[in-house]
């Protein structure tokens, strides 16, 4: 398997040092056209001996991570973007939090914009962009500090060329090529209602559902089994939180062959969180990984209506990035290729056929418990009720 590459900027090591001393803290916005801009606090230095990458607020993030193709850092930019045609652009805007009135809008300090491509030229090792004071724009003698490095982290990237439930075939994509590399059997208990579709399904559609995953050869290498049914909490229309639905990822024991039996790698926990309790906007579908047997990470939102991101990304352990999937929501359309699940996945986690096929399986269960945490129709509350007295 070829991977793609891809590129781990980070921007870190942050201090801000002014002509004049100000009172009030500050924080700053860090944009990378094409990725969603982060916000980091700045603490004001007064000696580069003060710089330490670890002094910034106990529990909140030292670091902006970003993740790109890196191709894309060699692209012109799009019209509107503060990307010139010759590379790519780190902007970095300081503000000042105002303190006494809370209802102050921030106060804009200056800007840095640091050139990131196109020519940077990883040849598979780190690359230190930049470690050290910038003048700011917009704030006469003010200095920001900043340490920019780039690194390579290649990924695997895996699409479904169908619904879950068809029984999709997942092929391997590495640039314009295309190949298969696995296949997908989805069964249940039962037939799956024909109002599936429709978001509105009987009693027992929820319940011992399965996907297998099989290589080229046909071998079943990795699995995910419904453990917990999907069911309507008391009085409800949705899987609450108090009795989540449950899958189990399993791959083949290392101690027999391939499909001889299985041993439990995940755990996967979902829910239906409404709007309505949370204050959100949206529903969302609310899911929780343990790796077994004690790796717990935190809980994921994912829309009910759009759809979303389902992201393992263990940098503020130590363990930096390992897969993210594109969930579809309750509004997708069946057929259009802007709907086929993509699977990333890191190459250092990935040392054999069986290790890619596990997150196959994880992304399987994560696409169908977004399906499963659909709202029940009233025939089957009333049933789920019944039962439970």
């Amino acid at each position: 398997m070829d991977p793609q590459a891809y590129v781990r900027l980070t921007v870190g090591s942050l201090g801000l040092r002014l002509p004049t001393r100000i009172n009030s803290p500050c924080t700053c916005q860090i944009r990378l056209c094409g990725s969603e801009s982060q916000a980091l606090s700045v603490p004001l230095i007064s000696s580069s001996a003060e710089l330490n990458p670890d002094r910034q607020n106990e529990g909140s993030p030292t670091e902006a991570v970003f993740y790109l193709e890196e191709s894309k850092l060699k692209e012109p930019g799009p019209s509107g973007c503060f990307r010139p045609s010759n590379g790519s652009f780190i902007e970095i805007i300081v503000y000042a939090i105002p303190m006494k009135n809370k209802t102050s809008k921030r106060q804009q300090i200056g800007v840095v914009r640091l050139e990131v491509g196109p020519g940077f030229g990883l040849r598979g090792k780190p690359v230190l962009l930049h470690n050290g004071w910038v003048a700011m724009r917009g704030c006469k003698n003010g200095e920001l500090h900043l340490r920019v490095k780039v690194e390579p982290d290649p990924r695997y990237v895996f699409r479904f060329e169908d619904e879950m439930m068809l029984n999709p075939q997942v092929v391997q994509v590495q640039g314009s090529v295309v190949q298969p590399i696995f296949s997908c059997k989805f069964s249940s208990d039962r037939r799956r209602s024909a109002q599936m579709d429709e978001g509105m399904e009987s009693e027992d559609t929820r319940k011992g559902w399965k996907v297998v995953v099989h290589d080229l050869s046909g071998s079943a290498v990795a699995a995910a089994f419904m453990d917990t049914p999907f069911v309507p909490s008391t009085g409800s229309d949705h899987v609450a939180r108090s009795n989540p639905g449950a899958w189990l990822i399993v791959r083949p024991d290392p101690a027999g062959g391939p499909g001889s039996s299985w041993h439990p790698w995940a755990r996967l926990e979902a829910w239906r969180e409404n709007a309505s309790i949370t204050g959100q906007c949206h529903d969302s579908v609310c899911l929780r990984l343990r790796v077994l047997p004690d790796v717990e990470l935190s809980e994921m939102h994912i829309r009910c209506d759009k759809g979303g991101e389902f992201l393992i990304d263990l940098d503020s352990e130590g363990g930096g990035y390992v897969m993210d999937c594109r969930i579809g929501g309750e509004e997708g359309k069946r057929g259009r290729i802007g709907t086929l699940m993509v699977l990333q996945l890191a190459v250092r986690h990935v040392t054999c056929v069986e290790d890619a096929a596990v997150f196959v399986a994880l992304a399987a269960a994560v696409d169908l418990s977004v399906k499963a945490c659909r709202r029940f129709c009233r025939k089957t509350m009333t049933r789920s009720s019944r039962d439970e007295l």
